[in-house]
């Protein structure tokens, strides 16, 4: 894969997912999405929740038409507006509804979890729009920070009751992963996806920190897993889908991990293809090219 292929495609697919994502919330797909952000930044007063989601939506969908543009004034905007939108949900993770307060709130967290997706979109726009500013090895520690994050968090999440609830739908509906079900109980099925998500994490991290390039094409691969097959429930999830709105609040939820599939290809191409002034800093088996 060539590098402009590779800017291409993580361009592409987060171009897509935002439209996709904007234009949903513009249609009103999860007006209550935004509730916490208007109650935040004081905006309840005098902008209703419909209102504001179809504002912010048409502003994620302005920023996915100024990424695929060829214009630097514009693909800066762009960058500009990807750190923005993301800096603006991150800070509503302040907000007591991101947690779940039965269970004592903060680290159990529950709408959060789709606010903390936010961070993989900061080390995308850095690379796409600031690549010359870090090296190599810092771009791929960015990048691994937002995928082990959710994998870390979440999957953490997994071995409570209400998450185990939570995901029932998306897992029973699966065709990869509806068996489950059949041999394990409800919580066991959650608790070994959590197992799985924090051993594939760790992996990441060991593959990293010792520059093993075998282990960390496992580590990808296996995390690489966990995002595709989350797409897939957008099909096989009763209601993901909206006729109407194209997204529900459900279908928003699971694009936004075509994000971290991002973060992984850009991972990947810096592994195999360093940098001349920064090969020194990488992987030792993999030959720079010049």
């Amino acid at each position: 894969m060539q590098h402009k292929m590779l800017i291409n495609l993580v361009t592409g697919s987060l171009a897509f997912s935002l439209f996709i994502f904007g234009l949903s919330m513009m249609l009103g797909g999860n007006d209550r999405y935004v509730h916490a952000i208007t109650q935040l930044y004081f905006l309840d007063s005098f902008l209703s929740q419909m209102h504001a989601a179809q504002l912010l939506g048409g502003v994620i969908v302005i920023i996915s038409a100024m990424l695929i543009f060829q214009h630097s004034v514009l693909k800066k905007a762009a960058g500009i507006g990807l750190c923005a939108l993301s800096t603006m949900f991150l800070f509503s993770l302040f907000s007591e509804t991101r947690w779940i307060s039965s269970l004592g709130g903060f680290p159990v967290i529950g709408s959060g979890q789709g606010i903390i997706k936010y961070f993989a979109l900061l080390p995308i726009a850095t690379y796409l729009f600031l690549r010359d500013k870090l090296t190599d090895n810092q771009h791929l520690w960015f990048n691994f920070f937002p995928v082990a994050l959710v994998l870390v968090w979440i999957g953490s999440m997994k071995f409570f009751e209400f998450e185990a609830k939570g995901i029932e739908t998306l897992v029973s509906h699966s065709p990869f992963m509806s068996w489950m079900y059949d041999f394990m109980s409800l919580q066991m099925a959650s608790n070994i996806i959590g197992i799985y998500d924090l051993f594939i994490a760790g992996l990441l991290a060991i593959a990293l920190a010792n520059q093993n390039k075998a282990l960390l094409n496992i580590a990808i691969l296996g995390c690489s897993v966990v995002f595709v097959m989350t797409q897939t429930f957008l099909f096989t999830t009763p209601g993901a889908l909206s006729a109407a709105t194209l997204l529900t609040g459900t279908g928003q939820f699971i694009i936004k991990d075509i994000w971290f599939i991002c973060n992984l290809l850009i991972i990947t191409w810096i592994a195999h293809n360093p940098s001349v002034q920064h090969a020194n800093q990488q992987y030792s088996s993999v030959p720079v090219e010049n």
